[in-house]
């Protein structure tokens, strides 16, 4: 009678259902092949078998969160105080990285062969599931390949340089027991073109094994220019709040803003797009004066300033010297912008004379 009872019961546990990604169901057995040499056997109808509860004081309760490092979901992972079931799997686990949820309900059914006496549920409608990984970056890889290239002759300092990849690069997700560095295991370089191809492998890493961790692309010399953080519009004024630093292509480089005082205070003299490089002839010292908008001409010497109307002939900006017309005497004169709708005549200087020293008998 006792081996029927055990053959049943090990049939249910390898089609309990299963939680991968949305938590669509799925045969442990086709979803796991190791799962039988793992986990079928004495330990398993031992633990079927054998009173659940293992402690009268301590009441099993389902948790509302998990966190798992393997590809499996035990009982123990999804009940507090679980006994001697605790290493009986019953889900699949998510992929690295990922989350899953799985309703209270199916956990409660896939308990019920266990015979679990006073599973307190919490009142938990489902259980939150989160497969542990360690995430390499983009930015990572990146990194690992310029460290990988440095010293090769010709190549400016790791800082000073972009890579590009020919293909799509995204996060790879692996073990979060995987915590070493991405080893080079073959590359390739071409200093003239910056052309590279790399492959890595990642030592304790099952996942990166079966992975190809292949990349080509190239890498160029960069410096840092001043990109707008907003889209700017045409005459608007910039602020040190529009602009932003980024590492820009070297060929890029050739009358670029790098500096702030280069652009802050200046007038776009096109739409600017974020992220975009800022040349210097985009921008230029704010019109304060219109081509014939009337100012007030001010003519100052010492002790006295007389103010007079006037029409600016020209456009002009801050400290820029236009031609403006006296409306009252007609004349043409030429005055520096001292403000919006202001220009001034400075008083001519005085030349220095030389006075005769006296002597002293």
């Amino acid at each position: 009678m006792i081996r029927p009872m055990i053959y049943a019961l090990i049939a249910l546990l390898v089609l309990t259902p299963t939680i991968a990604g949305a938590i669509e169901p799925a045969k442990l057995a086709t979803a796991q092949p190791s799962f039988g040499d793992r986990f079928l056997g004495e330990r398993v109808a031992r633990a079927t078998l054998e009173p659940l509860t293992p402690d009268k004081d301590a009441k099993p309760a389902l948790k509302p969160t998990v966190t798992v490092a393997e590809d499996i979901v035990r009982i123990g992972d999804l009940i507090e105080n679980a006994g001697a079931a605790a290493d009986v799997a019953i889900f699949r686990a998510p992929d690295l990285g990922q989350v899953g949820s799985v309703p209270a309900g199916r956990v409660l059914e896939a308990l019920r062969p266990h015979h679990f006496v006073g599973l307190d549920t919490r009142g938990i409608a489902e259980v939150v599931v989160t497969r542990s990984s360690r995430a390499i970056t983009v930015k990572d890889i990146e990194a690992r390949i310029l460290r990988a290239l440095a010293g090769q002759s010709g190549l400016p300092d790791a800082k000073n340089l972009a890579v590009s990849f020919d293909n799509e690069v995204r996060t790879l997700n692996v073990e979060a027991a995987a915590t070493g560095e991405l080893r080079v295991a073959r590359l390739a370089f071409e200093p003239r073109s910056g052309r590279f191809d790399v492959t890595f492998d990642l030592p304790g890493s099952a996942v990166a094994r079966k992975l190809p961790l292949r990349y080509t692309g190239a890498i160029a010399e960069t410096f840092e220019a001043l990109v707008p953080v907003r889209q700017i519009a045409q005459g608007e004024v910039l602020t040190a709040g529009d602009l932003t630093p980024s590492r820009r292509p070297k060929q890029e480089f050739t009358g670029a803003v790098i500096a702030p005082e280069q652009a802050v205070g200046f007038a776009s003299k096109r739409a600017l797009r974020p992220g975009l490089v800022i040349k210097l002839t985009d921008v230029a010292k704010p019109e304060l004066i219109a081509r014939n908008e009337t100012v007030t001409i001010s003519y100052a010497v010492p002790g006295i300033v007389v103010s007079i109307r006037g029409q600016a002939l020209e456009p002009g900006t801050l400290g820029a010297v236009i031609n403006v017309l006296n409306v009252q005497s007609k004349k043409t004169i030429q005055a520096t912008v001292t403000g919006p709708g202001h220009v001034s005549v400075g008083a001519p200087r005085l030349a220095s004379v030389a006075l005769p020293t006296t002597s002293t008998r």
